[in-house]
């Protein structure tokens, strides 16, 4: 069924302190940006009634820029512009690979990072790699600026450590990797234009066959996009061998906790996950 066009209201914000003010009132507006989770809602009858603000085109929440310690990608940043910036390419590809993976082209051209993380879903494709970057969110509100490690972000399905008032600003990438090996795989069931059964992102740095440090992240696969610090804990400091890679396989499929729904089964999903675990500490 579709929704009742008259019970909404859309505002189109001029700036961002305009944006902050309507989020911060009450009863509220929503923040509506590029607009391609919410109007699936809209269309099936589903989008909660109610005043929309667009924060679409505030320079503050917009571009990508580079320091000499971090890149700070706004939120606004779409997927193709993330696919097309050079120092995101070379620095942080499971996040260009990610954006390439997100829906079509008309979707990567609307959909921005900002909205994917705000949606919360734990199959989006984008929080993995973040999470295996350390990325950190810098929320604003009308009350000031405050950053949040985004492995704290998501607190359960659908929960987020955002206040009403605030809106999602940027997000940080600290610079300086060098030396890990990086992967990033997305199993749905086709190749393009699904949503993923699971979703893998993982990297690793050695020394020799020790395991110096280690990200690995998974999505479809809990409630919320999850960092497996358990799992990384279990191959820190340990000779990559077969015996610490069967370790890590099995404490990877006790930490996630996945569900049977419309797209797959929890043993699908847990099986899979510990083989593209396995298959990445093997390559």
């Amino acid at each position: 069924m579709r929704a009742f066009l008259p019970a909404y209201d859309m505002r189109q914000a001029g700036s961002l302190d305009e944006a902050l003010a309507l989020v911060g009132s009450e009863p509220g507006w929503r923040p509506f940006a590029g607009g391609t989770d919410l109007m699936v809602l809209l269309e099936s009858g589903a989008l909660p009634r109610g005043r929309y603000v667009s924060v679409w085109g505030i320079p503050e929440l917009s571009g990508i820029q580079a320091s000499p310690t971090h890149i700070s990608i706004g939120a606004l940043a779409t997927y193709a512009q993330i696919r097309g910036e050079g120092v995101v390419a070379r620095e942080f590809p499971l996040l260009v690979r990610a954006a390439a993976e997100t829906g079509g082209i008309a979707i990567q051209n609307r959909g921005t990072l900002g909205g994917n993380i705000a949606n919360a879903s734990p199959a989006a494709d984008s929080p993995p790699a973040l999470l295996v970057y350390d990325a950190q969110l810098e929320l604003v509100s009308a009350r000031g600026v405050r950053r949040v490690p985004y492995d704290r972000f998501h607190r359960a399905y659908k929960e987020m450590d955002l206040a009403r008032d605030e809106l999602i600003a940027r997000i940080v990438l600290p610079r300086g990797r060098s030396g890990w090996r990086e992967c990033f795989r997305k199993v749905g069931t086709r190749d393009a234009q699904a949503i993923s059964k699971v979703c893998f992102a993982a990297a690793i740095r050695l020394e020799g066959k020790t395991v110096r440090d280690v990200r690995v992240a998974c999505g479809s696969v809990a409630p919320v996009p999850l960092r497996c610090v358990r799992t990384e804990a279990s191959l820190r400091g340990h000779a990559l061998d077969a015996g610490i890679i069967a370790e890590a396989r099995r404490a990877l499929e006790a930490e996630i906790a996945p569900i049977d729904d419309l797209r797959s089964t929890a043993e699908y999903r847990r099986r899979v996950a510990g083989n593209l675990l396995e298959w990445f500490l093997r390559s």
